[in-house]
């Protein structure tokens, strides 16, 4: 099944809990709390101001003493994190682990399991100006297609970077696991709005791909 992912705006937003709130009570499958320049306090306030039934749909991007004491969904590691880290972190059975690279040999050589792993830019930025995409598209079907064949643990791959609502079925059709998405959202004045019409463009594609393969 293709993974919608959203990853909040960085910086704080007028009303953010309200907002989340109202994405995950849509139907928002997974939530990644990337707040770079927050404390571990001001991130736990913003966990605490979301309904408990929906900690298992959190994912942060730091602080993995928060995803445990609140049983969040995962933990994502940033490049740095990464090499930084000589173990796999401590986590609860169930909770995810993942991170984001930005080259195809980055996928295939990395030696830590991860339960799914971001690939960016994939399209030029939405919300971070002159961040341009280096990749050709069919270049990384062909990769995904070649890594889906490989025997023993292959990482689902979603797209990051310049996802929308216009292209996202070009990523569902170059065989990605799913994408994350920021800009095409947080850009909208009407960020639930914005969702539910990538979700339906997900559903849409999925369901043309599913009736042109025969399943």
């Amino acid at each position: 099944m293709f993974r919608l992912v959203l990853l909040t705006a960085p910086t704080s937003l007028p009303h953010e809990p309200r907002l989340l709130t109202e994405l995950l009570t849509l139907g928002l499958p997974r939530l990644h709390l990337r707040k770079p320049n927050w404390p571990a306090a001001q991130l736990e306030a913003l966990i605490r101001a979301l309904p408990p039934q929906f900690h298992e749909r959190l994912v942060l991007h730091a602080y993995p003493h928060l995803v445990r004491h609140y049983r969040l969904g995962g933990l994502h590691l940033t490049a740095s994190q990464r090499a930084a880290a000589t173990r796999r972190p401590a986590l609860l059975p169930g909770q995810t682990l993942s991170t984001s690279f930005h080259s195809l040999a980055e996928v295939t050589g990395h030696r830590r399991r991860y339960d799914y792993v971001f690939l960016s830019p994939i399209f030029d930025s939405i919300s971070k100006e002159g961040y341009a995409s280096g990749f050709d598209l069919a270049a990384v079907a062909a990769f995904l297609h070649k890594l889906g064949a490989r025997p023993g643990y292959q990482p689902p791959v979603l797209a990051l970077g310049g996802v929308d609502s216009q292209n996202i079925a070009l990523v569902q059709q170059a065989g990605f696991a799913g994408a994350a998405v920021l800009g095409a959202v947080w850009g909208s004045t009407e960020p639930a709005a914005a969702f539910q019409q990538l979700a339906r463009q997900v559903y849409a594609s999925a369901a043309s791909q599913s009736f042109h393969t025969g399943s």
